[in-house]
């Protein structure tokens, strides 16, 4: 998390140059960067596109920045944490998989998004917990 108080993403685009992915002797470095394609050098994403796929992540750095500023440091490291534990908890494989603690913790408890009508619920009948369980462990 870098410390910012932008309220937008940043507007420049990174873009793989040669010199970028050169060696000592100016030359591209096959083996650490992996083969030079022509398509990645002249593939350009809109700004407009960019700053929509990064929105998310900008405003949630905005968030954990003004709370550090406030309460100190404290807080956003919490948070992250409590983020980190609801994200990784455990939950039955037979159910459907919605984390509400995480939409909480985030901010987006009151907000509706497509995948809460269309996404996220399976409609299989499960054979049994032992081997959702199983599958899911790969015991």
């Amino acid at each position: 998390m870098e410390p910012s108080l932008r309220l937008t993403p940043s507007p420049n685009t990174k873009a793989a140059s040669v010199q970028d992915t050169s060696n000592s002797l100016g030359l591209h470095d096959t083996l650490q960067y992996g083969p030079r394609s022509i398509a990645t050098e002249v593939k350009t994403v809109s700004p407009i596109r960019q700053r929509l796929e990064n929105w998310e992540q900008t405003q949630d750095n905005l968030k954990l920045t003004v709370q550090r500023n406030v309460y100190g440091l404290h807080a956003p490291v919490r948070l992250l944490m409590e983020r980190k534990i609801v994200s990784n908890m455990a939950q039955m494989p037979t159910l459907s998989q919605s984390n509400l603690h995480l939409d909480i913790l985030m901010g987006r408890d009151e907000t509706l998004d497509v995948g809460d009508f269309f996404g996220g619920t399976e409609m299989r009948t499960p054979q049994s917990i032992h081997q959702e369980m199983e599958k899911k462990y790969r015991v």
